[in-house]
């Protein structure tokens, strides 16, 4: 897939998580759901918080601030399928999870504005990355940058689904 296509995806998703935050009010946001787990709130915190470390990761990779290291085979298949395994569940490393927090409507509504914002100054630049230059991922190891790209994508989609595995389980408990 060209960047060019995974960067439409990702403008088209984050579009839709906006939509989706457009559509919550203010209580239910931050209600824990009935499966347990992260409320909205907080999914949306983890999604873009961790979308704007990636980002960052990908500038260091373009400004040749990483290191010569290969892609493990495992994640070059993910990244090649456009999805994580499916069948279980994954846990953000300890780090990224201690950032997550309960946030307002507002502060998504500004966390998306500041994502979309970056990616766009950052994209023009991706194809000037040298391919060997790699920044650790904390569970996929070294990526580039247009790998760094498309992870963000894989990342967006999949917690999008986590949405929506939310919003059902609030409609079986009505």
């Amino acid at each position: 897939m060209s960047i060019e296509k995974i960067y439409q995806s990702i403008l088209k998703t984050a579009a839709a998580y906006r939509q989706k935050l457009n559509g919550f009010g203010a209580a239910d946001f931050q209600l824990e759901p009935p499966i347990g787990g992260w409320s909205y709130s907080e999914v949306y915190a983890h999604i873009f918080d961790a979308s704007l470390l990636s980002l960052m990761a990908l500038n260091n990779c373009i400004n040749g601030e990483g290191k010569n290291k290969p892609t493990a085979f495992v994640v070059k298949l993910i990244l090649f399928f456009g999805s994580l395994p499916p069948g279980r569940k994954y846990k953000a490393p300890a780090k990224i999870a201690a950032r997550v927090k309960k946030i307002s409507v507002t502060a998504a509504q500004q966390f998306i504005t500041d994502f979309e914002l970056q990616l766009a100054q950052t994209f023009p630049k991706i194809g000037t990355a040298n391919p060997k230059m790699k920044v650790k991922h904390p569970v996929l190891g070294y990526l580039d940058a247009k790998q760094w790209l498309r992870f963000i994508q894989i990342h967006l989609n999949h917690h999008y689904k986590q949405l929506k595995r939310i919003e059902n389980s609030f409609k079986q408990q009505s």
